[in-house]
């Protein structure tokens, strides 16, 4: 091969007409011919870019080193963190179906434990103390219908009785004080609201003295034996998440204590501005180790599949294209674009058609190898260019 010039491997803009070594002791790089003409090396598959050949101990100045691709199934962990709340199945409110005041309140602030069936507040309402009498009525007029020989008489007496009561019973009053009603025939200037169902109460909108209306809420009690935690992965990692994968989550307050956990729901929907996607997990608080509001760390094992692997230190990200050295030959580098599905642990995974299993790329130094390739592309080019100018030109003087 006919040697046109030698330059120098650091700084290409300076060359030598015969054989020489830098400062360092690098030798110089022959620059041949047909590189410079656009051999068969110049173009094929990355545009702008040659094939390099390099003898051993530019090799081994240079420090390139060479990895085989193999075919490998990736796993990687995301680890993210994610939020305790409350679980939303097991959220009560407390309401009022009558409008009254507030005369008492037992449960005087947030955050305190209540069980079902707990008082809660006590209401003075006119409505309740006139449904209350006419509930008597009814009782006392049905027991001298009892008396009547008419089947129709005695039984409109008992339909008034159960409507009177049935009207007690929508209104939300305890079992207990229609009882009580029953037993001293005496209405109540006020009636008890007691906890729809045992846990915490997490929101109180109600004081003494209030004027309360009906369907206003009043209290939100919170069972909180199990918790959601709500954690948001990247909109890249989303293809990877699905229901009933497993995850370890992580207290902030105590590393070494770790929760197993799997991925209960994952939601529709992308958070537009920090385009994350939202998964919840479902977990069992039985010590009420996670607090709502806590964070959690979250470590989320993905199954990436098998592919092409190679080291990730192997691929040139030149941002609209990305780059591999295969070595074809002995000391005979040849770029390829690649397509990166995925990175994780100092590896990369590929996708099919640019580098094959068992192929050896650079992963040390490739970026020597980059500035030589494109060097001798552009001077390909270049002379290219200029022979195709030379033969129009041609062209028009024998027209």
């Amino acid at each position: 091969r006919e040697v046109l010039y030698y330059r120098n491997p650091m700084d290409p803009s300076v060359t030598s007409p015969v054989p020489t070594k830098d400062s360092m002791g690098m030798e110089y790089v022959p620059v041949y011919a047909d590189e410079s003409a656009g051999g068969p090396s110049v173009g094929g598959a990355t545009e702008g870019r040659a094939s390099v050949e390099l003898a051993d101990e530019d090799l081994r100045l240079a420090g390139v080193r060479t990895e085989l691709a193999t075919l490998e199934r990736l796993s990687r962990t995301i680890r993210t963190v994610g939020r305790v709340v409350v679980d939303e199945r097991r959220l009560h409110r407390a309401q009022t179906k009558v409008g009254g005041w507030v005369e008492k309140l037992f449960v005087d602030y947030e955050g305190r434990f209540v069980r079902r069936g707990q008082p809660m507040i006590t209401i003075y309402s006119p409505e309740l103390v006139a449904t209350q009498q006419e509930y008597l009525a009814a009782r006392a007029n049905a027991t001298r219908f009892r008396a009547s020989s008419i089947p129709e008489v005695r039984r409109g007496g008992d339909d008034l009785v159960l409507t009177a009561r049935r009207r007690l019973q929508l209104f939300d009053v305890p079992e207990s004080f229609i009882e009580r009603l029953e037993r001293t025939a005496q209405p109540s200037r006020t009636v008890e609201l007691v906890a729809p169902a045992s846990g915490y109460v997490v929101e109180k909108e109600v004081v003494e003295g209030m004027r309360v209306e009906p369907g206003m809420q009043l209290f939100t009690v919170a069972d909180l034996s199990r918790v959601w935690v709500e954690a948001d992965f990247y909109e890249s990692e989303a293809r990877f998440l699905e229901v009933g994968q497993a995850a370890t989550l992580r207290l902030a307050y105590d590393p070494t204590a770790t929760m197993a956990a799997k991925i209960d729901y994952v939601y529709p929907e992308l958070n537009v501005e920090a385009r994350t996607l939202r998964v919840r997990f479902d977990l069992a608080n039985p010590g009420l180790e996670l607090r709502l509001g806590m964070f959690v760390d979250v470590e989320q094992e993905v199954d990436l599949g098998e592919g092409t692997v190679v080291a990730d230190s192997a691929v040139l990200d030149s941002g609209l294209r990305q780059i591999v050295f295969v070595e074809t030959g002995p000391g005979s580098f040849e770029p390829r674009v690649v397509r990166v599905l995925w990175r994780g642990d100092g590896r990369a995974q590929l996708a099919e058609g640019g580098v094959a299993p068992g192929e050896r790329v650079a992963v040390k130094a490739n970026f020597l190898l980059d500035s030589e390739s494109r060097l001798r592309g552009a001077m390909a080019a270049l002379r290219g260019g200029s022979g195709t100018s030379a033969g129009s030109h041609a062209g028009h003087g024998r027209d």
